[in-house]
């Protein structure tokens, strides 16, 4: 089974290629894409051809949605989104299924086997389980200070940001702490209510954010509580989904 990953987190793509690769002896990846344009021209490439095709919602340039305008895409479609109202678009553009991230080896199985036995769309039960279905998120991290261990509680953190191959995560009252994760894991833990990751470098939270101005080249700049020892740039590409965020939080 030829397998197409469209996926633009790096690490998310690394990873969801090792667990088919792993799990799935029959399955070959003969291609990975991180963008609405790069997949499309994939597509139209002579000699290019997928069965199967995990997409990402959100891409750097756009949702994947405009895939589908621009291409003829024939090839099975497995969603996969660390949120859960896509599902009525997906239902409508036929994918055959729809898996919340992180995505664990159980939903992984599932999907795969569909596709080995369906050619149709969707089923009705995964999309009502995902419109249905709360999505748990993390409430609190443990991080290690000197000697010390300390417990997080998700509200109290204002925001995360990577440096130098390091992450960190600071608190409301201005304390850091270097995390384990990446800011790829930490995006599908986090509750996209409150926390919304403005560029590959940082994640904010809501009630961080004191105010925003236009910047240069189309992006935004964000002055937070505490203070970030950093400039805090919506990158272009965010802008339009940060601006929605910040409406349907308001």
């Amino acid at each position: 089974m030829n397998v197409l990953i469209v996926e633009d987190e790096m690490m998310a793509q690394a990873n969801l290629a090792r667990a088919l690769t792993q799990h799935f002896p029959d399955v070959r990846i003969v291609g990975t894409t991180g963008s609405v344009r790069e997949t499309v021209l994939w597509l139209r490439t002579p000699g290019n051809s997928a069965d199967v095709i995990f997409m990402d919602v959100e891409l750097s340039d756009g949702d994947c949605f405009e895939i589908f305008r621009q291409a003829d895409v024939t090839a099975r479609v497995i969603m996969t989104t660390a949120y859960d109202n896509y599902a009525v678009r997906a239902f409508e553009v036929n994918s055959i299924d729809y898996l919340l991230k992180p995505i664990d080896l159980a939903a992984l199985r599932r999907a795969v086997e569909r596709c080995r036995v369906r050619s149709g769309g969707i089923d009705p039960d995964v999309l009502l389980n995902a419109i249905r279905s709360p999505r748990e998120y993390k409430q609190r991290y443990v991080v290690r200070f000197n000697d010390r261990i300390v417990p997080v509680q998700t509200t109290d953190i204002a925001y995360f940001y990577s440096e130098e191959k390091n992450t960190y995560l600071v608190t409301n009252d201005n304390n850091r702490y270097i995390m384990d994760q990446s800011l790829d894991v930490l995006s599908d833990e986090l509750d996209p209510g409150r926390f919304f990751r403005i560029s590959r470098s940082c994640i904010i939270a809501m009630p961080a954010i004191v105010s925003i101005v236009k910047y240069l080249g189309n992006r935004l700049k964000i002055t937070a509580r505490p203070r970030p020892e950093f400039e805090m740039v919506v990158s272009r590409s965010r802008v339009d989904d940060f601006l929605k965020w910040l409406e349907g939080n308001g």
